[in-house]
């Protein structure tokens, strides 16, 4: 039996492990190794296990604190895309044959190999989706809080706050809709059996399905809180900057929030890791509006879904 394997089965630590809801089933990212597993149509679990190489392993400069969580955030974004191609490649649209692929597809195929070409279409999906949180969650509240200002005079601060309030409503709203689409419901059922999957492993309990059962499916390093104190971290962090650097026009104010962005992510990074690790009044205080909002993003899984976790 392995160190990791005896201590899941002793005492309670804390644990770096993170994960993800997919298609069907769940990401988990460890240490070393990357594990996928996803139930199939005919309900047998497919399991796909990788060693992982961090990126700090390789440029141990990239492992320093407030630089790593840049790099972090895009590796796991990356894992992340990959294991829900994975996971999506079991579900097909429809039982007709497959289509041909187009001509981009074969020159990509022929020019850089079928692992270099996923990497391309990964490289693609993570870029998109950053520019659509960016756009979403960044970008808009400052755009419509521009909007208003050309028909309401508001001094710099409340531009600030008005900008803030609007980021945070439109972050919760995203949420409450998306978890009653029917099938994102489901994947938010995954997420709640990865949680508590994590937190049983964490308390040292062996890993069995009513054991995870009774666990929370709220946890402080997920996703969700983690987007959360990005906007939070945000809407303090460029009151501050924009307190001392008076920018009114809309589109400069867009451009000075990408560049705080990265300082955002990495604070925020640091943050999560320091709240992971402990456990007390003040780490439960600034972990609560994040936990909150799992409300949203988690739902209690049934027997499958926890063994999927397990």
């Amino acid at each position: 039996m392995s160190k990791e394997q005896k201590q899941a089965c002793a005492t309670p630590y804390k644990t770096m492990i993170g994960g993800q809801a997919l298609i069907e089933g769940i990401m988990m990212l460890g240490p070393e190794k990357k594990a996928v597993v996803v139930r199939k149509p005919d309900g047998t679990l497919a399991e796909q296990v990788e060693d992982r190489v961090l990126i700090k392993d390789k440029y141990p400069v990239l492992g320093l604190p407030f630089i790593r969580g840049i790099f972090n955030f895009g590796s796991s974004l990356a894992n992340g895309v990959r294991a829900l191609m994975y996971s999506a490649s079991f579900f097909p649209e429809d039982e007709e044959e497959p289509e041909e692929p187009s001509r981009f597809e074969r020159w990509l195929d022929e020019h850089l190999g079928s692992e270099k070409a996923t990497s391309f279409f990964v490289t693609v999906a993570v870029v998109l989706g950053m520019l659509f949180s960016v756009a979403l969650f960044i970008l808009l509240p400052t755009a419509l809080a521009g909007l208003v200002g050309v028909f309401v005079s508001l001094p710099m601060w409340g531009r600030n706050l008005l900008e803030g309030v609007v980021r945070v409503v439109i972050f919760a709203g995203y949420l409450i809709l998306c978890s009653h689409m029917k099938d994102i419901r489901r994947v938010f059922q995954y997420h709640g059996a990865e949680h508590k999957t994590i937190f049983c492993y964490e308390h040292g309990l062996p890993l069995t399905v009513e054991n995870v059962r009774k666990q929370p499916r709220h946890h402080p390093r997920c996703g969700t809180s983690f987007l959360f104190v990005v906007i939070v971290v945000s809407i303090l962090l460029s009151s501050v900057v924009f307190t001392y650097v008076d920018v009114t026009n809309t589109f400069a104010r867009m451009g000075m929030h990408l560049l705080l962005l990265p300082v955002i992510v990495a604070l925020t990074y640091e943050f999560n890791r320091l709240v992971g690790r402990y456990d007390n009044w003040f780490t439960r205080l600034m972990t609560a509006p994040g936990m909150w909002m799992q409300n949203w993003t988690t739902f209690e899984p049934d027997y499958s879904l926890i063994e999927a976790g397990i």
